[in-house]
């Protein structure tokens, strides 16, 4: 899909000064907020050119594609080639940096480039008005246009496995559902990955379908939190535990005690629940989706 070229790319507006002395700066500031992934400004690498590499080679070490770090490295962006000794920088995933127009929201940014705009929240470490953000999965062009990137030759979408099941022994009221909600303490709109199930502390957890456990400690608003990753791409997260059941490495079968309920972290509903999250591969790591689709009893 190409787009009409409006937005202003933070590499034109520092071709002087260059992209290299932007982002060490742009680390302090976008701070991740705490739960979240760490933003994707603050994830670029340095690559330092040696004898023998190529755009094409250095673009499929780091699994992305060329144009990618042409927009990336304004010195590339004449025709020049990637010379020995120089160094360049290297964005966690294909995408464009832009400077959000004032008067603009990211989500306004989200729609005009058509990406998820819980997708670009969550890359940009949950920022509530970030002034630059990284937009993931558009392609930069010398031409005055922006286009939705390919994925590289090497990663693919997985074919999603049939995932279906219930986390506790009796269907649950939603105390709170996933997507947008206004935070009913403050007042911000802040995005819920996942749905919080009310039930009593002590209720059992139980996995929704056989996988790996891949996490099973405390980990920040989460609290304690078990990941399970499934087969066809997919992973199931249960949060804000009371107990840890499992074991890293463990493999589960559907209904396995994996945890209770409990208030642990920093649950985003006053009752007591179990929040419940299915995520899925992606090029941008394990993207959230509605989870709704797949709780069945």
């Amino acid at each position: 899909m190409i787009l009409p070229f409006r937005q202003l790319f933070l590499c034109s507006l520092v071709s002087a000064l260059a992209l290299v002395s932007i982002l060490p700066n742009l680390k302090s500031a976008n701070a991740a907020v705490a739960g979240c992934p760490t933003p994707a400004l603050s994830r670029f690498q340095r690559h330092k050119v040696v004898r023998g590499e190529t755009l094409e080679s250095i673009a499929q070490r780091y699994n992305l594609i060329p144009t990618t770090i042409i927009g990336m490295n304004p010195a590339l962006q004449n025709g020049a080639i990637a010379t020995v000794g120089s160094v360049l920088q290297i964005p966690p995933y294909n995408g464009v940096v832009v400077e959000v127009p004032r008067g603009e929201t990211w989500r306004q940014v989200a729609a005009k480039y058509k990406v998820r705009a819980d997708s670009l929240f969550e890359v940009n470490g949950c920022q509530q008005d970030p002034r630059i953000v990284f937009v993931p999965g558009v392609n930069w062009s010398p031409n005055g246009v922006v286009t939705k990137s390919p994925l590289p030759t090497n990663t693919g979408t997985p074919n999603r496995a049939s995932l279906s099941g219930y986390p506790l022994a009796q269907v649950a009221t939603i105390g709170l559902a996933y997507g947008w909600q206004i935070n009913p303490a403050t007042g911000e709109v802040f995005f819920h990955s996942g749905v919080d199930l009310l039930a009593p502390v002590g209720n059992d957890v139980l996995a929704i379908a056989p996988g790996t456990v891949a996490f099973a400690s405390d980990q920040g608003t989460y609290g304690k939190l078990v990941i399970i990753n499934h087969s066809g791409g997919l992973q199931s997260r249960y949060a804000q535990l009371e107990s840890i059941k499992v074991t890293v490495g463990q493999q589960v079968k559907k209904g396995d005690l994996l945890g209770t309920v409990g208030t642990s972290g920093q649950p985003s509903s006053s009752q007591p629940h179990l929040h419940f999250e299915v995520r899925s591969s992606s090029s941008l790591g394990w993207v959230a989706e509605d989870p709704k689709s797949y709780l069945k009893k």
